[in-house]
């Protein structure tokens, strides 16, 4: 284990989240509010930590996929930590572990909250909760790849065990490069979301909170009915942007690089797109009588698809009341989530469709043994490794969600409640049904409850095997 090296990430990943911290600061000069001091001390405490990790020197760069998994787990614990020390320091948040829910829930874009009054927090406590949906929505981890003047073999490992998705692929020889791309088509983005929520005349601070929310795919309102205090046309932008940031990067970078063709051929965007119009149409149907027409009707059922789906976990409505047939499409989506390479979380539409083509592959041998089938995905032979990968995960991730459901059980909530909050949460969506339904908050569940929908945030956010690393005795052993 190259110790050395995920001390030297580790003291990066402090010192921006430092840097992090400067636009919650202003925002606390401009409206003058004394919480702001708790962001210096923090910002303060992050530097003392990080400069010296960063100056010390390294006595190998050799970094393998152990490490890389390690960094990436441990990176997303201590961005999380510092990040809940100004809602402790401020008194915000003076829990300590609510601050950490609320922190990690921000950072692994899931939107879960446990405050019952939103609004009573201060506009740099806003921003921040809603800025840090932004910086994990990507990853803090591509960003310092962006940045960094890293060299050695090890940053597809950091990317990988980061980057949602089956597979992580480079859209340019250098990794590098790659990260840029993403953060440049995550910046251009958000700035035009930015600026067609300023042409519904929203105001700028609402609307920054919201871009970061939308683009992070997080889904933390600013006020307590989440989003449905804004207006109509505000609603159909937020769904647009909603959809675009649960597509894959991949895709609009074949759109920038002319490449049309090539990412018309994308399965799993089609399909994507195809669950999300299917989906749409049912719930406006079955919930027509509950609105003034069939319009209204179709918009608010695009706006909950479009943010379950994505796992951004905005509300407009409190879906918690419509028929069991909306309820129950909707907690579908919860599992199918976005496109891999995106900023949205759950299963993933592409590890569906390989485990769909697995299927009628293995019906067909067994109907014709003589007769290779092979499994294909845009257009190209689907590999043993992907498909081995794809397998393991979802194993792994019926185990922790059966762990977990039945571990927050003995806080006594009904099963409805339960079940939905696991997967509100190893989904990284935020609203589930009944007690944590979308106009309710996690605070209700016990503080040890709290801590497995923690890990399950984080294990969701980092597609689970960074975070069972942790806990094998043979990452830390020294060989």
């Amino acid at each position: 284990m190259n110790y050395s090296m995920i001390s030297y990430i580790l003291g990066w990943i402090f010192n921006f989240e430092a840097a992090f911290m400067i636009l919650p600061g202003i925002t606390a000069i401009i409206y003058r509010e004394k919480n702001g001091l708790a962001f210096l001390i923090t910002m303060l405490i992050c530097l003392t930590i990080g400069i010296p990790l960063t100056r010390r020197k390294r006595k190998s760069k050799v970094f393998h996929a152990k490490e890389g998994a390690v960094t990436v787990a441990l990176s997303w614990l201590v961005l999380s930590i510092a990040g809940a020390l100004p809602f402790i320091i401020s008194g915000s948040i003076p829990h300590p572990i609510d601050a950490i829910f609320e922190t990690v829930s921000g950072f692994t874009t899931t939107g879960a909250s446990i405050l019952n009054n939103v609004e009573a927090l201060s506009h740099c406590m806003l921003i921040w909760r809603s800025f840090t949906h932004w910086i994990g929505g990507m990853g803090v981890l591509v960003f310092i790849l962006c940045l960094l003047p890293l060299t050695g073999g090890y940053h597809m490992n950091l990317m990988k065990a980061e980057s949602p998705g089956p597979s992580v692929s480079k859209l340019v020889p250098k990794v590098q490069s790659t990260a840029k791309i993403l953060y440049t088509i995550y910046i251009i983005l958000t700035i035009v979301e930015i600026i067609f929520l300023l042409i519904g005349k929203m105001p700028l601070f609402d609307t920054l909170c919201l871009s970061f929310g939308t683009a992070g795919t997080g889904g933390f309102g600013i006020k307590n009915d989440s989003i449905a205090s804004y207006s109509t046309y505000n609603h159909v932008v937020i769904t647009v942007f909603m959809i675009l940031f649960g597509i894959n990067f991949n895709a609009y970078y074949l759109l920038l690089t002319k490449k049309v063709m090539q990412a018309a051929k994308n399965e799993e965007v089609r399909y994507y797109l195809g669950i999300i119009g299917l989906a749409i149409v049912a719930i406006a149907i079955n919930t027509r009588e509950m609105f003034t027409s069939f319009g209204r009707a179709f918009q608010q059922a695009a706006f909950q698809v479009g943010s379950i789906i994505t796992t951004t976990g905005f509300s407009s409505c409190d879906f918690d009341l419509w028929p069991t047939l909306s309820k129950e499409i909707l907690v579908m989506l919860m599992f199918i989530g976005a496109c891999a390479g995106s900023t949205g979380g759950g299963i993933k539409v592409s590890r569906f469709l390989i485990l769909g083509k697995t299927l009628a592959k293995e019906l067909k041998t067994a109907l014709h043994p003589q007769v290779v089938a092979p499994a294909r995905m845009d257009g190209k032979l689907l590999n043993h490794e992907t498909i081995r990968t794809t397998n393991v995960f979802v194993a792994a991730y019926i185990f922790i969600f059966a762990a977990s459901f039945f571990l927050i059980s003995l806080n006594g909530f009904d099963m409805v409640t339960n079940f939905t909050a696991v997967a509100a949460t190893l989904n990284n969506i935020g609203p589930g049904l009944e007690m944590a339904g979308p106009m309710q908050n996690f605070g209700c569940f016990a503080d040890p409850a709290k801590l497995v929908l923690i890990f399950d945030m984080l294990a969701g956010r980092l597609e689970i095997f960074p975070m069972l690393v942790l806990f094998m005795p043979d990452t830390w052993r020294r060989f």
